[in-house]
C-alpha cells in the first residue's frame, strides 16, 4: 500500500483515481479501477445513456464486478434545474447502494457536502484556480481534484507545479488531475506534494474501456503536441486529439456562437445548447470507429502512453 491522505480517507490500497468520462466511463472499467486499488468513479450519463443501464441496477452491476469502493462523479451547475434535480436522484440512489466518495464539478457543492457527511462520506470538488478553490473550500469540500493545464476533457489553465504551489495552504488532500500517462509522471506528481492523481487518458487506452480501437490507436499514435483545445463541444475549452477530422472541421467557433458563449446573459444558456447536442452526436456515433465523426477527448500525457493493457497492469507498474 501506498499510504497517503487519499488512502486513508477513501479506504483503497494506492492513491489512484479513475476519473470520471463521458463517454468512456463503462462500468467495467469503473470496476477495474477499484479492483487494482484505485478508487474508479462513475459518469452518470455514461452508464445510462452510452452504457443504458438503469442507474442503480449499474451501480449493482459494478458491485459484482469487485467489493472494493467506487465513486459517483456530479455535475452540479444550476443552470439547469432539470438536470440539477437528476443529480440529487443520483446523489439518493448511490448513497442507498453504498457510495461514499463523490466528487463534484460546477456549482456550489455545499449541499452535496451536507447530505453526504450524514452517511460518513467523502467529498472532492474539481477546480482549475484558487478562486474556485476557495469557493469550494467554503462549501466544506475534503479534497480538492487540481485540473491541470496537461488535462483532456475540460482542462485548466495552470501547470501542475504552480496550481498545487497556489493551493497547498488549504490544508486538504491535492489531487493531480492531467498529464499521468506513465510511472514517471505519477511519481512526480506525488514528489510535488499532491496526495493522489486522477486518471482519465491512459484508462481509455486499457483493455477494459469499451472505447473503440480507432480511439485507442489515435491516443497511442498521438504526442503532447497533437492536443488541441476547442470549444465546439461544451462551449468552454475542452482537450482534444488533433486528428485530420480536427484539422478540416477546426477548433474555434463561429462568430455567432462565440458572441452567445461570452455575453453574460447568455453563456450558460448557449453552453448547455453545446453540451446537449455534443451528448447526442457522441452517443449516435459512439462505438462506430472510422466512420466516428466527432472528437476523441485527451490529454497531454498521451505522450507517455505506448500500448494498451488491463488496468492492473498499467496501475501494478507504477506502484511496484
Amino acid at each position: 500500500m501506498q499510504q497517503s491522505l487519499i488512502t486513508d480517507l477513501l479506504k483503497i490500497r494506492y492513491p489512484i483515481i479513475g476519473g470520471a468520462m463521458y463517454p468512456c466511463s463503462n462500468p467495467e472499467l469503473v470496476a477495474a479501477v477499484s479492483a487494482a486499488g484505485g478508487i474508479g468513479v462513475v459518469q452518470p450519463i455514461s452508464l445510462t445513456y452510452v452504457n443504458k443501464y438503469d442507474f442503480r441496477k449499474g451501480l449493482q452491476y459494478i458491485r459484482t464486478l469487485t467489493p472494493n469502493p467506487i465513486g459517483l462523479n456530479l455535475l452540479i451547475e444550476k443552470s439547469s434545474q432539470k438536470y440539477l434535480e437528476k443529480n440529487k436522484e443520483w446523489l439518493e440512489i448511490a448513497l442507498e447502494e453504498g457510495v461514499r466518495f463523490f466528487i463534484t464539478a460546477l456549482g456550489n457543492p455545499d449541499w452535496v457536502v451536507k447530505r453526504v457527511e450524514k452517511e460518513g462520506g467523502i467529498v472532492f470538488h474539481d477546480v482549475t484556480t484558487k478562486e474556485w478553490a476557495k469557493k469550494a473550500i467554503g462549501g466544506g469540500v475534503n479534497g480538492l481534484i487540481c485540473v491541470n493545464s496537461r488535462a483532456g476533457g475540460h482542462a485548466g489553465d495552470e501547470k501542475p507545479q504552480d496550481l498545487f504551489r497556489d493551493l497547498k495552504d488549504f490544508n486538504v488532500p491535492l489531487v493531480c488531475a492531467g498529464g499521468i500517462g506513465d510511472r514517471k509522471a505519477y511519481e512526480s506528481a506525488l514528489t510535488l506534494g499532491y496526495s493522489g492523481v486522477q486518471i482519465g487518458t491512459r484508462f481509455i487506452a486499457s483493455k477494459e474501456c469499451t472505447a473503440h480501437e480507432d480511439y485507442k490507436a489515435a491516443i497511442l499514435k498521438a504526442e503532447e503536441d497533437d492536443i488541441v483545445l476547442t470549444k465546439k463541444i461544451t462551449g468552454v475549452p475542452v482537450a482534444v486529439i488533433n486528428t485530420g477530422y480536427m484539422k478540416v472541421r477546426g477548433s474555434e467557433t463561429g462568430v455567432v456562437s462565440k458572441f452567445f458563449l461570452e455575453h453574460p446573459k447568455t453563456k450558460h444558456y448557449a453552453r448547455m445548447f453545446f453540451s446537449l447536442r455534443s451528448v447526442w452526436q457522441l452517443k449516435q456515433s459512439w462505438g462506430k470507429g472510422g466512420d466516428y465523426k466527432e472528437f476523441y477527448q485527451a490529454g497531454k500525457s498521451v505522450s507517455g502512453i505506448k500500448s494498451i493493457q488491463p488496468v492492473g497492469e498499467i496501475i501494478s507498474s507504477w506502484v511496484k
